[in-house]
């Protein structure tokens, strides 16, 4: 049997920073066999791991050198498994014998059956880039921390699947909505920029929320017609766009309110926390009773035990009552980190605006619950 080609000679920790950033991509259940593997590619210099669903592409690279160019695909989450064991700091061979890939390192030895590269889909860049915008990764890390929690999981109406990218000529809107609640942070531009709304898929925008927080590099957005692209540092995520049309959610602020409210958020958020240990398992309905000099939290559950907690008020009007989805308070509560929050209401049902006096980009909508 002929030797195996060396391919590269490597410190593991340098292979396994950018295998862990893509695989997240990387379905544990998949239809095609070639999605349960990552591209790995190979230029003399550095080395490209790349991993696809169809929708989203993740790559990262970095720098390597190479005994010869390679191109191979492998299991992913194999080799991740296997990387993760090794020791920290060891040196890693790779090795290609036919069509498998042998890994070398501290006395191991792995085999791993490959496919051909040629196979992997990779996706075509979109040639309509309408905008490139350079941003602050911590800034917008911020940002979507505030607004992600409202998009929807599985709605079968796939904008509420999605984060809306709204750009207009001096901001960049995030919007997320499961269709009851609306969340909604605003990143100022310098200069002019063409409208345009894009729907970044939820998987997609979750994506790019971790390597933000894992990543601390330049950030560069491209928005185009089908897709984004985004490059920091070494990695770039790119991802179909939704096909489809969201309204426009910023109609549904309302423009009058009935009653506001300064409260403080940790005593709110700690409110909310207790007296949801006896909420509806189903219904998760918090109600809110609003009188002069106090407000009062209550949760009932199917067993007619209830909880209230009570708040002192330094307001004065007509009483007002409405319920409102237990988790949709506690996430806005959690995700903010002012001291106090302004909370509006009105009668009837319109809905809850709770706005960050500290940041007047952010604003979050919350409708009641009926009956």
């Amino acid at each position: 049997m002929p030797e195996p080609d060396m391919l590269l000679r490597a410190d593991r920790d340098i292979l396994l920073a950018p295998l862990a950033a893509v695989c997240g991509v990387v379905e544990r259940r998949h239809t095609l066999p070639i999605l349960s593997h990552v591209l790995l590619e190979a230029d003399g210099q550095s080395l490209a791991i790349t991993a696809s669903d169809l929708e989203i592409q993740l790559e990262s690279r970095r720098a390597v050198q190479a005994s010869q160019t390679f191109r191979l695909c492998v299991p992913a989450r194999k080799l991740l498994d296997i990387l993760r064991a090794l020791p920290a700091g060891c040196e890693l061979q790779l090795k290609r014998q036919n069509s498998q890939l042998q890994l070398l390192a501290a006395g191991s030895r792995f085999q791993l059956q490959t496919l051909p590269a040629e196979d992997f889909p990779l996706l075509t860049p979109d040639g309509a880039i309408s905008a490139v915008l350079a941003l602050d990764p911590a800034e917008l890390k911020r940002k979507l921390d505030q607004v992600l929690y409202a998009m929807a999981g599985g709605d079968i109406r796939p904008y509420l699947n999605a984060l809306l990218l709204q750009l207009d000529a001096e901001e960049l809107k995030l919007i997320a909505s499961d269709g009851v609640r609306l969340a909604i942070q605003r990143y100022p531009l310098s200069g002019g920029h063409p409208e345009s709304k894009l729907l970044l898929p939820r998987k997609a925008a979750l994506a790019l929320n971790k390597l933000l927080d894992e990543l601390s590099a330049p950030l560069q957005l491209s928005l185009g017609e089908k897709q984004l692209h985004c490059q920091l540092g070494d990695t770039q995520l790119r991802c179909k766009l939704v096909d489809a049309r969201a309204p426009d959610y910023l109609r549904l602020l309302p423009d009058s309110h009935d009653c506001e409210l300064l409260l403080p958020r940790l005593a709110m958020l700690e409110a909310v926390q207790r007296v949801s240990v006896l909420a509806h398992a189903k219904f998760r309905q918090l109600e809110m009773e609003i009188r002069p000099g106090r407000l009062a939290l209550r949760c009932q559950n199917a067993e007619q035990e209830e909880a209230e907690e009570k708040l002192p008020l330094d307001w004065q009007g007509e009483p007002l009552q409405a319920s409102f989805n237990l988790g949709y308070l506690q996430d806005v509560l959690q995700s903010q980190k002012a001291e106090r929050l302004r909370f509006c209401l009105g009668q009837g049902q319109r809905g809850m605006l709770i706005t960050n006096p500290d940041d007047p980009h952010f604003q979050y909508l919350a409708m009641p619950l009926r009956g």
